[in-house]
C-alpha cells in the first residue's frame, strides 16, 4: 500500500521491532515494490521509499536477493577561543558587520536537544527552537508524509518552559546530550562567565531527534546491542523535515550533521549522500558534515594487487573478546577481485572466485567462526565491486587474506572496518592507512565537509579522519576548532569537547552568518552550500611551507573574517 494514507496498523510497522526497513530506490516506477510480500510501502520522494516488511524476511541471502543499497546504513555519533581563531569577533568589530544569525535557522538533527537549557532559551524566558520533530514519540501530530514521531510547535515549548514540569507539555529530552552540544555551539546564547559563546547566538534552531535503529539491523551488520547509531532512511526523512520548515517560514537554513558510518563505498554516490547532495545544492542552504574522528584509528586498508604474485596480503588483528563485525572491500573499476582466508590457528579457506552476485558462508572446524560473504560484482550505486564479509565470534588473533585480481588490471581496492563504537578499538589492521577515511556523508559532493584543528597552536588533530573521497574529490574542504571547545552539557553545564563532530557545529554557526549576510541582507539571495564552499576557500589562511588543497587540512583553516575582508577589497 502506498503512503497518501497510512492506517495506524500500516503506521505500526514504522517503530516495530517486528518489522525491517528496506531503502528502495524506486524512481517513481512503483511496480518495483510489487516484488515484496505483505509490505507496506512508505514514499520519501520521488527517487526513494522505504518498504517495511517482516523481520522474518531478512536473512543472509538478502543482499544477493536484493542488493546491498536496500539495507539502511547505521550512522553513529562522531569556546571564545575558536571564535577568534575563526575571525568572528574581528568581524563583528567592524561597523554593519555585527553578523550573530539573525534571520536564519540552524537545522539539527542528531540525538535530540535539551530544549530547557538556558543557552536555548531568549531573555524573555521563550525558545529559540521553532520546532522539534522527535522521532522516537509516537503520536498523531507527526509532520507531513512521515507518519511517525511527534512535531513540538514553539508555542507548545514556551508553553513547557512556563511550567513547573515542562516534560509533562513537550516530553523530548536529549539523553545523550551530543545534538545539545552540536546545537549549542553552533547557536546557543553566549554565557562569558562560563567561557561560552555560540557561533550564531541569534540564529534560531529547528531540530530532529532522531529514533534509534532498529535490532534487526544492528544484529545483521553485528553492531554491538549497546551502541547508539541511526538508520539512513531516518536521517533522509529528517533532511526533508528540516528543509519543509525552512521553506514554510521562507528562512535561510545551515543544516549540521554530526553523524558518520564507515560503511558505503566513500565515494559520495550512496542514497542519502546523494541525497545530502541535493539538498545542498538548494537556495539558501548551507550543508556541513563532520568529516569523521578514524584518521588515526587503523580501521582502513588500501592496497594493489603485486603484479608478480598476482595477490596482496592483508593482516586483520582481531582483538580479546570480539563479538563479531563487517567489513567491507570495495574494488576499484574495472577490477575484479576475490579473497582466500587464513585463520589465526591457520585453517586456510581457498580462493573465492565469484560468479556474479552470490553468498557463501564459511564454518571452520577448530574455531567457533561464522564468516558470511556476500559478492557484489557490480553494487547499484557504486558500479564497483563490493566484498562484505561479516565474520560472528571471530577467534582472536591474526587472519590473513590475500586479495587477488586481474594481472592485467593494476586496479586498487580499499577495505574498511567499522566505525569507533561499532568494533572494539582492539580489532585493526596491521598495515593501515590513514588516508581515504573521511566518513560515508563527507564524501557528498556538495555539503561542506569539515575537519578539526587545534586553534591554540595550529595542529591539526590527530585522530581526524583525512581524504580524499575514494575517488579522488577533495574532502575535507576546511579546517575548524574541533580541540577542548567549551559545548553545553546535558546536566546544563559546560564541559570540553573534541573531534571533527564540534568542528562542523562551529563551522555550521559561521554558515548562518554567511547566510545573513547573503539571504538576509540581500548581498547573494540565492547562495548555496556550493557558493558558501567557496567563499570559505577563498579565505581560508594557508600555511606558505604547505601545498593545498592537501588530504589532511583540505584548501586551509577557516577565517570567516578574512572572507569578507576579501570582498571588501575586490569592491
Amino acid at each position: 500500500m502506498m503512503n497518501r494514507e497510512m492506517s495506524p496498523e500500516a503506521r505500526m510497522r514504522i517503530m516495530s521491532e517486528d518489522y525491517a526497513d528496506l531503502l528502495i530506490n524506486y524512481n517513481g516506477d512503483e511496480r518495483v515494490f510489487q516484488q515484496f510480500q505483505d509490505a507496506t510501502v512508505q514514499i520519501i520522494n520521488y527517487f526513494d521509499a522505504i518498504v517495511h516488511v517482516p523481520v522474518t524476511q531478512i536473512n543472509d541471502n538478502t543482499i544477493v536477493r536484493w542488493g546491498y543499497s536496500v539495507m539502511p546504513t547505521l550512522y553513529g555519533m562522531i569556546s571564545r577561543e575558536s571564535l577568534e581563531a575563526s575571525g568572528v569577533l574581528r568581524l563583528r568589530n567592524i561597523p554593519n558587520f555585527n553578523l550573530r544569525g539573525r534571520g536564519v535557522l540552524v537545522g539539527i538533527m542528531d540525538s535530540g536537544i535539551d530544549y530547557t537549557n538556558p543557552v536555548f532559551k531568549n531573555a524573555d524566558n521563550t525558545t529559540k527552537i521553532v520546532s522539534i520533530w522527535d522521532q522516537t514519540i509516537s503520536d498523531d501530530h507527526y509532520p507531513e508524509n512521515t507518519f511517525y514521531g511527534t512535531e513540538y510547535s514553539r508555542d507548545q515549548i514556551n508553553e513547557a518552559l512556563q511550567s513547573e514540569n515542562p516534560l509533562e507539555i513537550v516530553p523530548s529530552t536529549d539523553e545523550i546530550g551530543h545534538g545539545t552540544m552540536l546545537a549549542g555551539i553552533a547557536a546557543g546564547n553566549e554565557v562569558p562567565e562560563s567561557n561560552f559563546y555560540g557561533v550564531a547566538p541569534d540564529a534560531e534552531l529547528v531540530v530532529v531527534k532522531l529514533k534509534p535503529a532498529k535490532r534487526y539491523l544492528k544484529e545483521f551488520f553485528l553492531v554491538p546491542e549497546n551502541v547508539t547509531c541511526y538508520q539512513e532512511n531516518d536521517l533522509i526523512f529528517g533532511l526533508e523535515y528540516l528543509t519543509a520548515v525552512a521553506s514554510a517560514l521562507n528562512r535561510p537554513i545551515a543544516i549540521c550533521i554530526g553523524l558518520g558510518s564507515s560503511a558505503g563505498a566513500h565515494d559520495g554516490r550512496g542514497t542519502l549522500s546523494r541525497y545530502l547532495s541535493l539538498v545542498a545544492q538548494r537556495p539558501e542552504t548551507g550543508v556541513i558534515v563532520a568529516a569523521g574522528n578514524e584518521g588515526n584509528a587503523r580501521r582502513h586498508y588500501y592496497g594493489r594487487v603485486n603484479q608478480v604474485t598476482g595477490y596482496d596480503t592483508v593482516e586483520l588483528s582481531v582483538g580479546e573478546g570480539e563479538e563479531g563485525f563487517s567489513m567491507e572491500l570495495w574494488g576499484d573499476s574495472p577490477g575484479v577481485f576475490s579473497v582466500d582466508i587464513q585463520s589465526p590457528s591457520g585453517e586456510f579457506v581457498p580462493r573465492m572466485i565469484p560468479v556474479l552476485d552470490e553468498t557463501r558462508t564459511i564454518s571452520f572446524i577448530f574455531e567457533e567462526t561464522v564468516i558470511v560473504i556476500d559478492y557484489q560484482m557490480v553494487e547499484s550505486q557504486s558500479s564497483d565491486q563490493l566484498i562484505l564479509m561479516r565474520f560472528r565470534r571471530p577467534s582472536e588473533g591474526i587472519w590473513k587474506l590475500n586479495v587477488y585480481g586481474r594481472a592485467d588490471l593494476n586496479a586498487g581496492f580499499n577495505i574498511w572496518l567499522p566505525m569507533t563504537g561499532f568494533i572494539s578499538n582492539n580489532t585493526f589492521f596491521v598495515r593501515s592507512d590513514p588516508y581515504t577515511t573521511i566518513q560515508s556523508l563527507g564524501n557528498s559532493d556538495s555539503p561542506i565537509t569539515v575537519t578539526a584543528y587545534n586553534s591554540v597552536d595550529d595542529s591539526l588533530y590527530i585522530a581526524a579522519s583525512r581524504g580524499y573521497s575514494r575517488i579522488g574529490t577533495i574532502k575535507p574542504e576546511i579546517a575548524a576548532p574541533g580541540i577542548n571547545i567549551v559545548a553545553p552539557s546535558v546536566d546544563q553545564g559546560f564541559l570540553e569537547v573534541t573531534g571533527t563532530s564540534a568542528a562542523a557545529a562551529h563551522t555550521t554557526g559561521i554558515a548562518a552568518i554567511l547566510l545573513e549576510w547573503a539571504v538576509v541582507m540581500g548581498r547573494q539571495p540565492n547562495m548555496n552550500s556550493v557558493d558558501m564552499k567557496i567563499f570559505m576557500i577563498r579565505g581560508a589562511r594557508r600555511d606558505i611551507s604547505m601545498a593545498y588543497p592537501n588530504r589532511d587540512w583540505g584548501y586551509g583553516i577557516l577565517d570567516v573574517f578574512n572572507i569578507f575582508d576579501i570582498l571588501r577589497s575586490s569592491q
